[in-house]
């Protein structure tokens, strides 16, 4: 069996909490590890995604950080408030939730869709970023392909959340199927079976239009204006952008640094925790 069978076998050795913050109206949900006075990391899902995308790397993080991972907006088990959800949505409930915990300056990391937000709540709050990590991030490309097939498994997913839909969703993440656990797949069901997920996820979709998507994407000139230190973190298969995106990412940022991990699709950070953990922390920590 693998260390990593279960959420229990990932979070077992230490200690961790989950609770809910109200975030101007908006009941969040959050996995939370590490001391008051350790400076706050806030780490970000994906579209359609939870805070179990970080049950492998809450207590690493928690060794140096006070860390919390959360459900966003419209996600998980947060509140599903009726309108679209554009990226500005998640930058403006990202910090919501930094002043509810009343935190004044963070350490943020996204993935995906986090990633996007990340990037964008770099450019309209920087004062509130220590350094940040972009991790197979959204916001640079508009992929018709990409875009459809996010929609299709998704949605089919939310729709009928039977044990094949919801596992074909999470397959797609990886670039080796056998990564997806009967906890994820469980955990996903659970989610996708609340009455207001499917409203939400229909919502959350938006960004897959390409007009919508058009005028969330970040141009170079924007990702060139993001001052904070960044890590732009990407993988040899990522199912959404090659490589080459993330690269240019890095080269626009000024104070950017790229890595590249091998064997790994659109969740490094769950498909191989222990790369991702050391090039992760060593990045926040300054060790690199």
């Amino acid at each position: 069996m693998s260390h990593h069978e279960s959420f229990w076998s990932d979070l077992r050795a230490g200690t961790f909490a989950q609770g809910y913050v109200d975030a101007d109206g908006i009941r969040t949900r959050y996995l939370h590890a590490g001391s008051a006075e350790l400076p706050p990391l806030l780490l970000l899902h994906g579209v359609g995604g939870h805070a179990e995308t970080y049950t492998r790397n809450l207590l690493e993080h928690g060794e140096h950080f006070n860390t919390y991972a959360i459900d966003m907006v419209g996600h998980g088990f947060s509140a599903k408030p009726d309108y679209d959800y554009e990226v500005d949505v998640y930058v403006e409930h990202v910090r919501a939730v930094i002043d509810a915990l009343r935190f004044d300056r963070i350490f943020l990391s996204g993935e995906s869709l986090g990633g996007w937000g990340t990037a964008r709540f770099a450019l309209k709050y920087p004062e509130r970023l220590e350094r940040i990590v972009l991790n197979t991030c959204g916001g640079a490309t508009l992929n018709p392909d990409v875009m459809q097939r996010i929609k299709t498994l998704t949605m089919a997913a939310v729709n009928e959340p039977d044990r094949d839909t919801v596992k074909a969703r999470l397959e797609w993440l990886m670039a080796d199927p056998a990564s997806v656990t009967d906890d994820l797949i469980a955990c996903r069901q659970a989610i996708y079976r609340q009455p207001d997920m499917p409203g939400a996820m229909a919502r959350i979709m938006c960004l897959q239009e390409t007009e919508i998507r058009r005028r969330n994407n970040l141009s170079d000139d924007e990702w060139a204006a993001i001052t904070a230190e960044t890590l732009v973190l990407w993988t040899d298969k990522d199912p959404t952008a090659a490589a080459n995106v993330g690269e240019k990412i890095a080269r626009l940022i000024p104070n950017a640094r790229f890595a590249l991990m091998k064997n790994c699709g659109h969740w490094p950070q769950f498909e191989d925790p222990s790369t991702f953990n050391t090039l992760h922390l060593n990045f926040l920590l300054g060790r690199e």
